[in-house]
């Protein structure tokens, strides 16, 4: 007897019950199986290079560094998994970073119930799913240019610089010296085509880098 084979499904979000329900719902379908879940960036990172799913459910908004942290994370390992986003956000900045990214799949969280299964197998077939408000975005956007892309370290050096924090603050927290500090800001605002600390905050506040009620910003 022929054994169907199944999308091998990775599920990550830091809402406990909703994990769980989509878990519970995913496992319920006979193409697809969930093999394993994560509520922190650190352990959807751990997982997916263990597990090797062949699609990864993730939430952008986690309270400890987010799904576009675990993205660029998984793309420096060239890992094969096809990521879906399953979010609360349809911001520009969300989609156009999720897309930047890598992202096959973009849902929204409210339509779930109705769109994630559809989702997962599409990208599990090489296909991609947007919604409609996503494929007018970026019909809209396709002809700006692209945002550089910035290491995980550069981008850490602009989110603490463009908090407040001094360079002894900043190399103390990553545990390198000041003068390693200018260096990777030198080449954040050379890459960015920046000039004043000012133009940094700016460009991660419209990024999503940081927000608005840091306490750093006031």
């Amino acid at each position: 007897m022929t054994v169907a084979i199944r999308t091998r499904v990775a599920l990550v979000d830091d809402h406990r019950i909703l994990l769980d329900g989509l878990a519970r719902l995913i496992d319920a379908q006979p193409d697809l199986e969930v093999v394993g879940t994560a509520s922190a960036t650190a352990d959807a990172i751990d997982l997916v290079s263990r597990v090797r799913p062949d699609v990864l459910v993730l939430d952008i908004a986690m309270a400890d560094g987010g799904g576009f942290e675990v993205m660029r994370q998984l793309r420096e390992r060239e890992l094969p998994t096809k990521i879906v986003i399953l979010t609360m956000h349809g911001e520009d900045r969300f989609v156009m970073e999720a897309v930047h990214l890598g992202a096959a799949g973009y849902v929204h969280k409210r339509a779930a119930d109705r769109e994630l299964l559809e989702a997962i197998r599409l990208v599990a077939g090489g296909e991609g799913y947007l919604t409609p408000a996503a494929v007018r975005l970026l019909l809209t956007h396709e002809a700006d240019p692209p945002q550089p892309e910035l290491s995980m370290r550069e981008r850490e050096v602009l989110r603490l610089t463009a908090r407040g924090f001094s360079n002894a603050e900043i190399a103390g927290r990553l545990t390198v010296s000041p003068k390693t500090i200018d260096t990777y800001r030198s080449r954040v605002m050379t890459k960015l085509d920046l000039h004043h600390r000012s133009e940094l905050v700016g460009y991660a506040l419209c990024h999503g880098i940081i927000g608005t009620t840091d306490p750093e910003l006031g």
